[in-house]
């Protein structure tokens, strides 16, 4: 691989970030039924090690074009986000190449997460700012990321490169499934995983950044319960969650956005960007603040997609 380039939480407080009751209507990604889980992962995770990647990528134009025959909900989305983001409308081999990418990053997840890197080419972008932060010893900070490329490569790059702790912190129900996922793959890595909606998980994410962990959150999608912000992505309003933001400021740490591209073939771009430091944000400005931050996320992530389009991870009605 080569690079380029406190205050406490009170319980109250603790409340309001809190998931609601399972009976509250949740987003439309929520209403997805997962496809897979972790004894069907366990065998691909095997496949994919035995046979090795080359091979293995052999085997995604058949799974991909049975997903975009057979998945119809997903393919609207799909093509609903390309006509915004290509300015046209897709084409069969805009879907095709969209559900590959997704594939291909999701293959290479699994090498990802059982460190190895060989044969993968990676740069990385400005990713001075982490080390400097790490550098002048400031005691953890945010990662937001979101469905856009590949976290994965994001995570085990700074393990291996940085020696950076990197936490995850998931919606309860997406972290058990991940967490088993993660156990198929690598049993160590599953302790990683801050799940939401327990009373405790706030204060989980405190101590980590206490300790001067990165707290990784991908926060492009809404949970129940949780305040959203309208903003324009893409051309048509979208509701994106001020929760991650509204954490961030609570706990005055720094934003910073981390972004991994996938490139086609072996190819894996990493940008880091700072993108607000709470930690010199007063609780007059906080609101104003945090609003600014959520549409310079979003500007953010528009730029990514524009660039890299086929990227774009959320297969569902995402300006619903």
């Amino acid at each position: 691989m080569r690079r380029e380039n406190p205050s406490r939480l009170t319980e109250p407080r603790l409340k309001k970030y809190a998931v609601a009751s399972s009976a509250t209507r949740g987003p439309a990604w929520l209403a997805q039924q997962e496809r897979g889980h972790a004894g069907s992962i366990r065998v691909g995770a095997w496949i994919a090690l035995r046979i090795g990647r080359r091979a293995a990528r052999l085997l995604l134009h058949p799974v991909t074009i049975y997903f975009v025959l057979f998945s119809i909900d997903a393919k609207a989305a799909s093509r609903q986000y390309l006509r915004r983001v290509l300015g046209r409308e897709p084409r069969f081999a805009d879907v095709h190449r969209h559900y590959h990418t997704f594939a291909a990053t999701t293959l290479d997840r699994i090498y990802f997460l059982k460190d190895r890197f060989a044969g993968f080419d990676v740069r990385t972008f400005d990713e001075d700012i982490v080390r400097g932060m790490i550098a002048r010893g400031e005691k953890g900070a945010f990662l937001l990321g979101a469905h856009l490329g590949s976290f994965e490569v994001i995570r085990t790059l700074a393990r291996e490169a940085s020696r950076l702790k990197v936490r995850m912190v998931m919606y309860q129900e997406n972290a058990k499934k991940l967490s088993g996922a993660l156990a198929a793959v690598n049993p160590a890595l599953a302790q990683d995983v801050i799940a939401l909606g327990r009373l405790d998980s706030m204060l989980e994410v405190e101590r980590a950044l206490e300790n001067g962990e990165f707290v990784g959150i991908l926060a492009d999608r809404t949970i129940r319960g949780e305040g959203t912000m309208e903003v324009t992505f893409l051309g048509a309003l979208a509701q994106i969650p001020l929760g991650p933001f509204r954490i961030a400021a609570i706990m005055k740490r720094p934003i910073v956005l981390i972004i991994g591209l996938y490139r086609g073939g072996n190819r894996y771009d990493i940008h880091f960007e700072r993108l607000v430091d709470m930690s010199v944000v007063d609780r007059a400005s906080r609101d104003a603040v945090v609003e600014r931050a959520v549409r310079q996320y979003v500007e953010r992530l528009e730029h990514y997609c524009r660039r890299e389009p086929y990227n774009w991870f959320n297969f569902y009605d995402y300006w619903r």
